[in-house]
């Protein structure tokens, strides 16, 4: 199958509108092969496929698996320490050690009794903004939420978060990789450093955790832990940011959806329809064909790298009917907004949460916010990853009962 060039799929008219390009893709050429700054990959569009691929053995997340055995140990990451030490660049068993010492602090229960301080947070934030003058939603109200959270959960000094959102943009966004390493490397030398003062004074966050559990059980490593550490703090805001805001843009543009934020029994299922429908990480993170395979059909050889579209997956109709459409009302079983697999986002729960207090406190406390610019004067970070608008101007108006 001949390859489409990178200028092809990724123009302005994929930042702007991926899922127009992605549907395009998904009926045309399903696994079609695009041109990124590593090299060619394969970019896998349909549900049946993508849902295949994320728990295919054969996909390895660690470059390094397509390599012979006796060449595996003194070939270099693909990636700069410590992003090569993610969970999201691990395979088994090295995956699943370090995952079950996390797992714990992100289950339902766990995620549920943070409610009432995620709820503290937002109200928080929302009485101090403006009624009558444009605000950007994003930098006042859909990153600095989920920041102060992963942030107190982890045990990370308020004074540092804006500093971490940034960084954070520029590891998940294109850019030179001169900039990725970086960037990289502030955020380690920065949790070095803490790890260093939570081992001397710890608390009772996350990371001293973490710590703790490398100390007493040998299990870790402080490359692991700064590792673990910064995966949290960039999947554990900028996942649930992008989130906030498509979904305000969206809920926007449809009344009636929006009313549903008025009935608790119906802010899940809504959730869930805005989840599958906005797809928050559109692509999920680069695998590497472990040995020959097919996907669809497309013969893979060992040592190509593969895309899986969630974004495509989930609005494919040979899973969902009228797929481009936003219906609350539809059974959304087996969405794949958070993946599927062994690699499913830590974070679902905690994200789901923050989605819900989110937009349910700010249009209960704010019934007439509009947006305040033309959404063709918008501009979209350039991220294969996820989709957002880089600023999203809003006029809140007048708080309710006033």
């Amino acid at each position: 199958m001949t390859g489409a060039t990178r200028e092809d799929s990724f123009t302005e008219d994929y930042w702007r509108d991926p899922h127009g390009t992605l549907a395009r893709t998904r009926e045309t050429c399903p696994v079609r092969q695009v041109d990124f700054e590593s090299g060619p990959t394969w970019l896998v569009t349909r549900y049946a496929d993508v849902r295949a691929g994320l728990t295919d053995a054969r996909l390895a997340k660690d470059w390094r698996s397509t390599l012979p055995a006796e060449e595996r140990a003194a070939a270099p990451p693909g990636l700069p320490a410590p992003m090569s030490h993610m969970l999201t660049s691990l395979d088994p068993p090295e995956h699943t050690r370090l995952r079950s010492l996390v797992a714990q602090a992100f289950t339902a229960r766990r995620v549920a009794a943070l409610r009432p301080r995620v709820e503290a947070v937002a109200a928080e934030l929302l009485d101090a903004l403006p009624e009558d003058e444009p605000i950007d939603l994003v930098a006042r109200f859909a990153i600095v939420l989920p920041m102060v959270v992963i942030s107190e959960l982890l045990g990370v000094p308020e004074i540092e978060r804006d500093e971490f959102a940034r960084l954070s943009t520029v590891l998940i966004d294109e850019c030179p990789e001169a900039e990725l390493v970086r960037a990289s490397t502030e955020m380690a030398t920065y949790l070095e450093g803490l790890v260093a003062a939570k081992r001397a004074a710890p608390d009772d966050a996350l990371l001293s955790a973490l710590i703790t559990a490398s100390d007493e059980g040998d299990r870790l490593s402080d490359l692991e832990i700064v590792a673990m550490a910064m995966l949290l703090l960039m999947a554990g805001h900028e996942t649930t940011a992008v989130f906030i805001t498509n979904s305000v843009r969206a809920l926007l543009d449809d009344p009636s959806s929006r009313e549903r934020l008025a009935s608790p029994q119906s802010v899940p299922p809504l959730i869930e329809e805005l989840l599958r429908w906005l797809s928050p990480a559109i692509n999920a993170s680069l695998r590497f064909a472990a040995e020959d395979l097919e996907i669809g059909g497309v013969a893979i050889a060992r040592g190509e790298s593969v895309m899986l579209s969630t974004g495509a997956a989930n609005r494919d109709p040979a899973r969902y009917d009228a797929p481009a459409e936003l219906d609350p009302d539809r059974n959304t079983a087996g969405h794949l907004a958070f993946g599927h697999g062994i690699h499913r986002c830590l974070g679902a729960a905690l994200v789901r949460l923050e989605g819900e207090v989110a937009l349910a406190a700010l249009f209960t406390r704010f019934p007439r916010l509009r947006a305040a610019a033309d959404p063709a004067e918008l501009t979209f970070r350039h991220s294969v990853h996820v989709h957002a608008p880089r600023t999203f101007p809003v006029v809140l108006g007048p708080r309710a009962g006033t």
